[in-house]
C-alpha cells in the first residue's frame, strides 16, 4: 500500500536533507492517508475472507461489485478524513527556530518535539483518532477471524480445514507485520518511547513491509510457490556441496 517517497530514500543515503515546510506537510499528509487507508483495507479484506469461507455459494451475491466498490471507497474516505484531520492539527502548531527533524521523514513524533506551542489538545485529538482507527480495525479483523475459525471448525474434513485456513495465511502475515509496527510506534506508552527506536521501526513499516507485501501475497500462487521451492532447493544443494 505504501508508496516509497523518493525523498525518504534520498534521506537514507545522505547525511543531510533539506525539505521545505510545504513539502513536509505534503509528505505527512500522503503518508497518513496511505497508512490509514491500509488499516481500513486490511479489515475489509478480513471481512471478505469471512464471507468467502462462511458462505462460499452466496459469496457473489453477498460481495457484489457495488458492495466491493462501496467498501473500498469507504476505506479511502476514512483514510482521507484521517489525513486531513491529522495534518491540519499537526501543522496548526507553531514550530521553533530549531527546525532540524531528527527522523527519516516528516512524521508525528519528531514534529511534536519541534513545536513551541502547547501540543496537549492536538495530541489528544490525534492520539484519540489514531488509536480509534488502529483498534477499531484490529477489532474488526479479530472478530472476522473468530468467525472464520468457527466456520472452519464446522468442516468435516481436516484437510479441508487446513486448506481453507491456509488461504488466510498471507493476509494474517500482512496484518501481523503492519499492525504490530503501528501499535509499537503509536500506541505504546510515551514514557518508554525512544526516538531512535521509532526511527528504526519507521524504516521497517515504510520500506521493509512494502517490499515484503508482494512476496507475501504472491506466495499463494502455485507458480510462485514452485519457483520458490526450486530456488531454495538449489540453495540447499549448493550448501551441501560446499560442506
Amino acid at each position: 500500500m505504501f508508496n516509497l517517497n523518493p525523498m525518504i530514500l534520498a534521506t537514507l543515503t545522505k547525511d543531510k536533507m533539506i525539505i521545505s515546510y510545504g513539502q513536509c506537510a505534503t509528505q505527512f499528509f500522503f503518508f497518513t492517508i496511505c497508512a490509514a487507508t491500509e488499516c481500513f483495507l486490511l479489515s475489509v479484506m478480513a471481512y471478505d475472507r469471512y464471507v468467502a469461507i462462511s458462505n462460499p455459494l452466496l459469496y457473489t451475491a453477498a460481495m457484489s461489485p457495488r458492495r466491493c466498490w462501496c467498501l473500498v471507497a469507504g476505506a479511502y474516505g476514512g483514510g482521507l478524513f484521517g489525513a486531513i484531520l491529522r495534518t491540519t492539527c499537526t501543522f496548526s502548531l507553531f514550530f521553533c527556530e530549531n527546525n532540524q527533524i531528527n527522523f527519516f521523514f516528516c512524521d508525528l513524533p519528531p514534529l511534536l518535539k519541534l513545536a513551541c506551542s502547547d501540543t496537549t489538545n492536538v495530541e489528544i485529538i490525534i492520539v484519540f483518532f489514531g488509536n480509534f482507527v488502529i483498534l477499531a480495525n484490529a477489532l474488526v479483523i479479530l472478530i472476522s477471524y473468530m468467525l472464520i475459525i468457527k466456520a472452519i471448525m464446522k468442516m468435516q474434513s481436516s484437510g479441508g480445514r487446513v486448506k481453507t485456513f491456509s488461504t488466510c495465511a498471507s493476509h494474517l502475515t500482512a496484518v501481523a507485520l503492519f499492525f504490530g509496527t503501528l501499535i509499537f510506534m503509536y500506541i505504546r506508552s510515551s514514557s518508554g518511547k525512544s526516538l531512535e527506536e521509532d526511527k528504526i521501526v519507521s524504516v521497517f513499516y515504510t520500506v521493509v513491509i512494502p517490499m515484503l507485501n508482494p512476496l507475501i501475497y504472491s506466495l499463494r500462487n502455485k507458480d510462485v510457490k514452485a519457483a520458490f521451492r526450486k530456488v531454495t532447493g538449489r540453495f540447499q544443494v549448493s550448501q551441501s556441496l560446499q560442506n
